[in-house]
């Protein structure tokens, strides 16, 4: 297997700056890496050019991506420049797409996480009134907003939480603040989900927003390869005693290589927050890079 990264910007022949760390690890460790020029596959629309500093395998073998976000069409594309050389994504872009957006797995995950509906961007389009009407099962609970990849939670306030769901004017504002600021970069549509109180930690120093006892866990052929607290250091030693039930749910997702993300409830038990593609969900601030490579490296042998 090789290990695919992005290049920097400034330096083709150098990775990326801000997966410098895991690249090294995952040399140290005997993996084969290879870079990938993102600039020229996105902006450039030039694949061929994009790879051309990966070598070509004699024969099939499999690949997997760590870096920034893709959207679908992008990592249909990448799939399909890697393939001409014979590396295959770990993930074919069908897999990739039921992680990376919220309404494709919903149903894999339903009853284990917060209560949700979307309304995607045509409808969003075609009547003035579709928001309020897609938050009218929520009644007057609280609620976030997000879009079908990510959440604008560092703009907490202005952008995502919204107390009452029957609240039309504030409703549309905070609506309105996260289309802005997604910009170009919004996906598919708009997320509404029951906002459900989670065991507190504290609150995040710049943006305000509540950080709760949170869990990322990596998941490869149904079974969880590395575990790491999300906003604090150390493992959860409670959280990995009833990881073991959500196991028969990972072994129901669509992709061999994701992520879930779990939160204990205020008062209560755990819960997923959601899943995603392993292969572009970030490190936690407190991971072992080196662990997570050396995990990874035992599951895929």
């Amino acid at each position: 297997m090789i290990i695919i990264y992005g290049s920097s910007p400034l330096d083709e022949k150098k990775v990326d700056e801000s997966y410098e760390e895991e690249y090294q690890c995952a040399k140290q460790l005997g993996f084969e890496v290879g870079l990938i020029n993102l600039e020229e596959f996105i902006v450039n629309q030039r694949p061929d050019l994009a790879i051309k500093r990966l070598r070509k395998a004699p024969e099939r073998e499999e690949a997997l991506y760590r870096g920034w976000m893709l959207k679908p069409q992008e990592y249909a594309q990448l799939y399909e420049a890697l393939a001409s050389k014979n590396w295959y994504l770990i993930n074919t872009p069908e897999q990739y797409q039921h992680c990376h957006y919220l309404p494709e797995s919903y149903d894999k995950i339903k009853g284990h996480t917060p209560k949700s509906v979307w309304l995607p961007i045509s409808e969003l389009q075609g009547s003035p009134d579709a928001i309020q009407k897609a938050v009218l099962p929520f009644g007057e609970q609280s609620i976030m907003v997000k879009d079908y990849v990510k959440s604008r939670k560092h703009e907490w306030e202005e952008a995502c939480y919204i107390p009452n769901a029957a609240d039309n004017e504030h409703v549309m504002q905070v609506v309105h603040n996260l289309i802005t600021l997604q910009g170009e970069d919004l996906n598919e549509g708009l997320v509404f989900r029951e906002f459900v109180p989670l065991e507190f930690l504290s609150y995040h120093d710049q943006s305000g927003m509540p950080l709760s006892r949170e869990v990322r866990v990596f998941v490869l052929d149904g079974k969880p390869v590395y575990i790491s607290n999300y906003w604090d250091e150390g493992e959860d030693e409670v959280f990995k005693e009833v990881l073991g039930s959500f196991m028969d749910i990972a072994g129901e997702i669509q992709s061999r290589f994701f992520t879930m993300d779990f939160a204990k409830q205020e008062g209560g038990s755990w819960i997923i927050l959601e899943l995603g593609d392993g292969q572009v969900a970030g490190l936690p601030d407190y991971a072992d890079a080196l662990r997570f490579y050396e995990h990874l490296k035992i599951a895929l042998e």
